[in-house]
């Protein structure tokens, strides 16, 4: 496999910073990838990614502070892998419909989550199986343990697929964009602008993406696999809205097949969309996914590349805890 091809793969897989679910997974996983890619080129596996939703306490004050969203819906062995998405709304209702994710946001009660804690994940993803035309496969449900500690740390994170642990390691990496805690969230900016500049200034370009899809990508990380302070997450969204090209979806679904609300941007250098799904009664964000939206070498329009669907997620005392 040439430089070219690794650059190619590089640029399919919509990550903006070098991070994933847990903290550091983004160059966990690509580094599988490419390990696979050249012990088997027929077969590749891919990473999961983020999702916001508005999650309740549930806990008293003197005992350790649980937060625990269960989202509901079917689960099947499969994702439809061909997607005929409904023509995109205006960037105007996108930022109607974010106002609205930011004010549910506000009513929320989450947290405080203490730096000793972990958040925990419970979340199922396709599997892309061949990359020259893409075919994303079957559905995995993997769990995920994200340590809080604000420290610069060499383990990142613990997953669990097939019952099997497995820990994430890299270099020494403290809290921030990389790997954002509770704490660390909890220090940003919560006036939209100033948090809209920050994230730009923190963004990590990616080969061959379209920069304003990169920070669209960085705040989809912090609004997924994390939990933070509601004001942070209120700002969060309204932020988002400043990103030149969002815009609002009639309709959108997760990996899992739930429809609802959702809040996309199209890359059209790479010739990608990206979808944040919410449930259109709660606003609680389901999960997203990124389809083909022209045709070429990766495949036909309307190709689903990637999608997952978030159906758990708590704050846990320790790694291997489940609520």
């Amino acid at each position: 496999m040439n430089t070219d091809d690794h650059q190619e793969i590089a640029r399919l897989l919509p990550t903006p910073a070098e991070r994933d679910l847990p903290p550091g997974r983004h160059r966990h996983h690509r580094e599988l990838l490419m390990r696979t890619i050249k012990a088997d080129r027929s077969r590749a596996r891919r990473r999961l990614l983020r999702p916001p939703v508005l999650l309740p306490l549930a806990a008293a004050a003197t005992v350790v502070a649980v937060v625990l969203t269960v989202m509901p819906g079917a689960r099947p062995e499969s994702s439809p892998t061909r997607i005929t998405p409904a023509a995109p709304g205006t960037a105007q209702g996108a930022v109607l419909l974010l106002d609205r994710l930011a004010a549910g946001a506000l009513s929320s009660h989450t947290g405080p989550v203490r730096d000793d804690q972990y958040v925990y994940i419970r979340s199922m993803a396709t599997r892309t199986e061949h990359l020259k035309p893409v075919v994303a496969g079957a559905l995995k449900e993997r769990e995920d343990w994200n340590p809080q500690d604000p420290r610069p740390i060499k383990e990142t994170g613990l997953f669990r697929e097939d019952g099997t642990f497995v820990p994430i390691h890299s270099e020494p990496t403290p809290a921030g964009i990389r790997r954002p805690t509770y704490a660390w969230l909890a220090s940003l900016p919560t006036e939209p602008g100033a948090l809209y500049q920050r994230i730009r200034q923190e963004a990590h370009p990616v080969d061959g993406q379209d920069f304003d899809q990169t920070v669209f990508e960085s705040f989809g990380n912090l609004l997924s696999y994390t939990v933070m302070p509601p004001a942070t997450q209120a700002a969060l969204y309204r932020a988002a809205a400043r990103i030149p090209g969002v815009v609002e979806m009639p309709a959108g679904a997760d990996a899992t097949g739930r429809t609802g609300l959702a809040i996309a941007r199209e890359d059209r250098q790479l010739g990608q969309r990206t979808e944040w799904v919410f449930d259109k009664t709660t606003l609680a964000f389901l999960g997203l996914r990124t389809y083909l939206t022209t045709t070429s070498k990766w495949g036909e329009a309307g190709t689903l590349v990637w999608a997952n669907a978030i159906l758990e997620r708590a704050v846990v005392d320790r790694a291997r805890q489940v609520p």
